[in-house]
């Protein structure tokens, strides 16, 4: 039996949650640990859609790891819906401890669960380790992703 727990968010990880986000040279120019209203506000619109899954890795009641899957229904691929994931964060003193591995294969079953026949995911171009990781899961880096900041 293992000894992690992986759950729903809820408001009162969100001091944990937000850490992990900032704790890296990336999140640590975008993510505000301080103030965390408009975070709190995040989690209220994604507690409302069905197609959001926010989820926390915890371990000896200490969140340890977090990521975000997004269910997408789509017309492509013949009506195929794929998943998204974003925002795989794991404590600083459990990687490499196989931790997310787990919460990606957790992500992969829940995106099964949901008849999903994609899933995909976007990594920075600096996080190189995080690419292999990826590629080591199985993940093919297929496609060049663009972004627009509003």
């Amino acid at each position: 039996m293992s000894d992690l727990e992986i759950r729903p968010v809820v408001e009162t990880d969100l001091d944990a949650v937000v850490a992990m986000l900032a704790d890296d040279p990336l999140g640590a120019q975008r993510e505000s640990p301080d103030d965390l209203t408009p975070y709190r506000a995040a989690l209220r619109r994604l507690a409302d859609d069905r197609n959001q899954h926010v989820v926390v890795a915890v371990r000896e009641d200490r969140v340890v790891g977090t990521l975000q899957l997004t269910v997408v229904p789509g017309l492509s691929r013949q009506g195929a819906t794929r998943s998204i994931i974003e925002a795989v964060r794991i404590h600083a003193d459990e990687r490499g401890s196989g931790l997310g591995t787990q919460l990606i294969q957790w992500a992969v079953d829940e995106s099964r669960r949901q008849d999903c026949q994609l899933v995909q995911l976007t990594s920075d171009v600096t996080r190189e380790d995080a690419h292999r990781f990826y590629e080591r899961l199985g993940f093919t880096a297929s496609h060049v992703g663009f972004k627009l900041a509003l």
